[in-house]
């Protein structure tokens, strides 16, 4: 559930901006809409901060901590959402150049909030149910998603009166409430989420690989299995030998080809879905709003009709894609995340080639206030466009927008393994960039986009099946341990851990190899070597106690 309010309150702020973005047109500029650099600006501000986000917040978690970075980025969503609900313009900064500046601010935080919110879950959750734990956080993006739909079409209808009108200079001081209001309760959930990312433990595997306090790890996972409190005298807390992250090891671990492919995989297939999720998903309404709604005259419009049409065209794209997050759900442990992730790509592959055949049949109709060269007469049903759309949402996220979240956050080194799903990620948010450039590009420079709906629809069917391609790179990571999948040669892995006789086991000698050795303490006290020792035993309980294997070496007498 903390986890969840995080990615809850990142989709809202995402798509929020879908129909914000409307109204701040309407309520800051004299011509009341928007021009396409503004209203790309306030699209991408954010992807962009969630890319810088990524990178930092995945590198510090490795370095100082998940639990000491949980919860800062929820604090930089609450202050920036704040900033932009507050946003007014001045001679030297317009109020979209200061929503642009917060909604940045604001991407790095919802950046940090990716690596952090799946590592902590994969590091801290039984083997047998890793999988759908982790895909309920990012099922969450969903209900986010919808939130701010719903959130934007009750706030229009609870100013219908003064929007019932066609004059929007009469309408503007109301639509300025209402934008305001719909991005403010974004922070919200992040409010309510920041005490409780204070006050989880520290992941175990965190605990013993990277600050190399194998008791404080056991304690931890003790006190999560018992509920109960685990006491512990620092005094006896004896200080293991693992490999460090270091740059020299960092770059020893990605020159083995295998480590170096998995990264690729995982990086490139993220990049291959944000393309599409973003690109469609930040258009909904450029897509669906001619299909959806089609007015007998454009006299007839009112402000009111604009913006609820809006709202209730985002309800529908949003509304359509939560089933595919518990159809993984459902399948994640049992029939594994390579598996839903290359049919997600294919089916979306499949679906992008159809659409696009298809496209004169589907573009809007002309005598829907459509220009008449960027329309077809007689165009098909309405109906047939939805369903595929919903199709394409359902398939994104019974796929790959799911799983490409899932897969990073189980492999790679403990060391190392939010700042490779930091990279992940960020590469996501630069193919999400890379979409929406294109669009933009493809809405100036040709007076009719929807013409060219083909040629965009199987460019993405092009890179999903390139997206499929990469994930035939990666490791199926279901029911497997972290231990296993961080594919490291365990023996001999961990050093130190035993009796507390007083003696200090001397300073850690990093050997090439990446393996740390430390000296000869000249005698031999019942010393266990970390959990490489206990692995047989914890291996023959693990089925029986249903936990996740973490090969801990057991108290000694």
């Amino acid at each position: 559930m903390v986890a969840g309010l995080g990615f809850f309150t990142d989709a809202y702020d995402i798509f929020a901006i879908s129909i914000a973005s409307t109204m701040i047109g309407i309520a800051s500029k004299q011509d009341y809409m928007l021009s396409r650099e503004e209203e790309l600006a306030l699209k991408m501000a954010t992807l962009v901060g969630t890319l810088f986000g990524q990178l930092i917040f995945g590198w510090l978690a490795d370095r100082v901590g998940r639990k000491s970075m949980y919860g800062i980025e929820l604090i930089i969503m609450t202050i920036s959402t704040f900033g932009q609900a507050l946003s007014g313009g001045t001679t030297a900064v317009s109020t979209i150049g200061a929503v642009v500046i917060w909604r940045f601010i604001m991407g790095t935080g919802i950046g940090g909030d990716y690596p952090l919110s799946a590592v902590i879950v994969s590091e801290s959750v039984p083997i047998n149910i890793r999988g759908r734990l982790m895909t309920l956080v990012v099922a969450s993006q969903g209900w986010g998603n919808l939130a701010a739909a719903v959130t934007a079409m009750v706030s229009v209808y609870a100013f219908k009166k003064e929007l019932s009108t066609r004059d929007l200079s009469q309408a503007s001081t109301s639509v300025d409430r209402i934008w305001r209001l719909i991005v403010g309760l974004g922070c919200v959930p992040a409010v309510i989420g920041i005490y409780f990312r204070f006050t989880i433990p520290e992941t175990p595997r965190f605990t013993m690989d990277i600050e190399r306090n194998l008791k404080q790890a056991e304690a931890d996972i003790n006190t999560s299995m018992s509920r109960e409190e685990t006491n512990y005298s620092a005094e006896v807390v004896r200080r293991v030998r693992v490999p460090k992250p270091t740059w020299n090891d960092f770059i020893r671990y990605f020159s083995r080809r295998e480590n170096l492919r998995i990264l690729i995989g995982v990086a490139y297939s993220w990049f291959a879905i944000d393309v599409t999720f973003y690109g469609i998903n930040l258009n909904a309404m450029d897509f669906l709003q001619p299909i959806i709604f089609r007015p007998t005259s454009n006299n007839s419009i009112t402000v009111y009709d604009t913006l609820y049409n809006a709202s209730v065209t985002n309800i529908v794209a949003s509304a359509g894609s939560i089933p595919g997050y518990y159809a993984t759900f459902l399948l994640v442990d049992c029939w594994g995340r390579k598996p839903i992730q290359c049919m997600g790509f294919i089916i979306l592959a499949i679906l992008f080639i159809i659409t696009g055949a298809a496209s004169d049949q589907l573009r809007a109709p002309c005598g829907a206030g459509n220009v008449v060269n960027d329309c077809v007469p007689n165009a098909g049903p309405a109906g047939a466009t939805i369903v595929l759309y919903t199709l394409i949402n359902f398939f994104q996220n019974f796929g790959p927008n799911t799983t490409t979240f899932i897969i990073p956050g189980e492999l790679f080194p403990t060391r190392y393994r939010s700042t490779c799903h930091g990279i992940a990620g960020a590469c996501g948010k630069l193919g999400a960039t890379v979409a929406l450039a294109t669009f933009y590009a493809i809405r100036r420079n040709y007076p009719f986009p929807n013409r060219f709906l083909t040629a965009r629809l199987m460019i993405l069917a092009i890179f999903m099946l390139t997206g499929m391609g990469t994930t035939l790179w990666l490791p199926e990571t279901s029911q497997k341990s972290l231990e296993e999948l961080s594919n490291e040669d365990q023996e001999g892995f961990v050093q130190g851990y035993g009796h507390d006789d007083g003696q200090d086991d001397g300073h850690v000698d990093e050997h090439n190899d990446g393996h740390i050795n430390g000296p000869d303490t000249g005698h031999d006290d019942g010393r266990v070597d970390g959990y490489n020792d206990a692995h047989n035993d914890r291996h023959a309980n693990r089925e029986n106690n249903n936990v996740d294997e973490y090969e801990m070496a057991p108290r000694t007498t």
